[in-house]
């Protein structure tokens, strides 16, 4: 096994699509899985209103978590885990992270996803990232 650098875990937030996002309040414990964004210093994502969000509003500090298994069955794997800090976005910071999702989903696709109106209950949020590590095993 051995330890990620900066760069490393930067590109692989880049890559990966699914984060695993756990957050714990009122004496319980919830991780979730978020389709999400990397600007270089956070994860932005959008959700509606629900457990989730309740318990992020209640307790803003989270951990991320991302992986990678490889598919052909050797033992091969990376993941990054990092602490933040949960922040709503609206207005013009709100547009950029729905843009960069747009954007990272164009690229994984090769085509544009459709823009949607936002509908009342979305909430789009960053999760600042304030401690990172990454490990990796290649086989």
């Amino acid at each position: 096994m051995r330890e990620l650098s900066r760069d490393e875990i930067d590109a692989f937030l880049r890559e990966q699509r699914i984060a695993r996002l756990g957050c714990h309040a009122g004496g319980e414990t919830y991780v979730v899985p978020v389709i999400y964004g990397y600007d270089g210093a956070g994860v932005v994502a959008v959700t509606t209103e629900g457990r989730k969000t309740s318990m992020l509003r209640e307790q803003p500090r989270v951990c991320v978590e991302v992986d990678e298994y490889d598919a052909d069955g050797r033992g091969s794997w990376r993941s990054v885990i990092a602490q933040g800090t949960y922040e709503e976005l609206e207005g013009e910071a709100a547009e950029q992270a729905l843009d960069l999702l747009r954007e990272r989903f164009r690229r994984a696709s090769g085509r544009a996803p459709e823009q949607r109106e936002r509908t009342p209950g979305t909430v789009v949020f960053r999760i600042a990232l304030t401690e990172l590590s990454g490990r990796a095993v290649e086989r």
